[in-house]
């Protein structure tokens, strides 16, 4: 299941069919645990009082799809099914295990972040013993569109990748089946980036 804002989901549907999985889009769904897994995908900012603060830059906010989403990690999670989140997804997760996000990059910082119309391609450097690390090395480039970041980690998850100015851009659960991360694979690929379709790969290796 593909939990989407409503939009063009077609990114998400070839990178999981190019891994060969397949997948079906919606909107406000149900924790229906017919599907094998979860995908989490992009889209406007949390409400800040999921993680006990007010509005300080927070935009695009859907209330319907955050109480919908954190249902969804309650639900897959719970039973133990594997969950990638993207971007507005990789926050979700961490608002659901009681992490804390920065709601507006400082100037400087996202600038390096979020372009108005395209993708900024950046350098992370991956934590050593993460899933990041073995599919990517060391370090790699990834593509960046976000002006949210996590701030603190939820219970449970570790850095698994951060930007060379210090924002978490991937995190790994300790026991649960979660990847999470800030960037877009389904339109990353080399050789201008790291190979997006290996992450996704490896999410659909998680499935039973």
């Amino acid at each position: 299941m593909i939990s989407t804002g409503g939009g063009d989901a077609s990114n998400y549907l070839a990178a999981l069919r190019a891994a060969g999985g397949t997948g079906e889009a919606r909107y406000l769904p149900g924790p229906d645990l017919s599907y094998d897994g979860l995908l989490l995908a992009g889209g406007g900012d949390p409400h800040p009082s999921l993680f006990g603060q007010e509005n300080r830059g927070s935009r695009d906010i859907d209330r319907a799809r955050d109480r919908a989403e954190l249902a969804l990690l309650e639900g897959f999670l719970g039973a133990g099914r594997p969950v990638l989140a993207i971007c507005r997804g990789h926050q979700m997760a961490n608002i659901y295990l009681g992490g804390t996000l920065i709601q507006d990059l400082p100037p400087g910082q996202s600038g390096r972040h979020q372009a108005p119309d395209r993708d900024l391609l950046h350098r992370v450097r991956t934590a050593e013993g993460s899933l990041l690390r073995r599919l990517w090395g060391p370090a790699c480039l990834v593509n960046s569109s976000h002006h949210q970041a996590l701030g603190a980690l939820g219970r449970g998850l570790r850095a698994a990748a951060r930007s060379e100015d210090g924002v978490i851009e991937a995190a790994e659960h300790e026991t649960l089946p979660l990847i999470s991360v800030q960037f877009h694979p389904e339109r990353m690929a080399r050789p201008a980036a790291a190979d997006g379709g290996a992450l996704f790969r490896a999410f659909l290796e998680l499935f039973p």
